[in-house]
């Protein structure tokens, strides 16, 4: 069964879906990067919104 958008309940906040390019594109401006960088990050230390924060940040 394929996700709702319309129903949001905040549980998978705290990660970034690479496969969806909206939260990928989301992800990007948020943290003012472009998307193939999300990418790389999320490569490198997994899809943790946190985790990928503290990589693009270099800490």
């Amino acid at each position: 069964m394929a996700d709702n958008k319309n129903k949001q309940d905040g549980r998978d906040d705290s990660k970034i879906d690479a496969n969806d390019s909206s939260e990928v594109a989301y992800a990007a401006k948020e943290f003012g990067v472009t998307a193939a960088k999300i990418k790389e990050a999320i490569q490198a230390v997994g899809n943790s919104r946190a985790e990928v924060k503290k990589y693009l940040s270099g800490k």
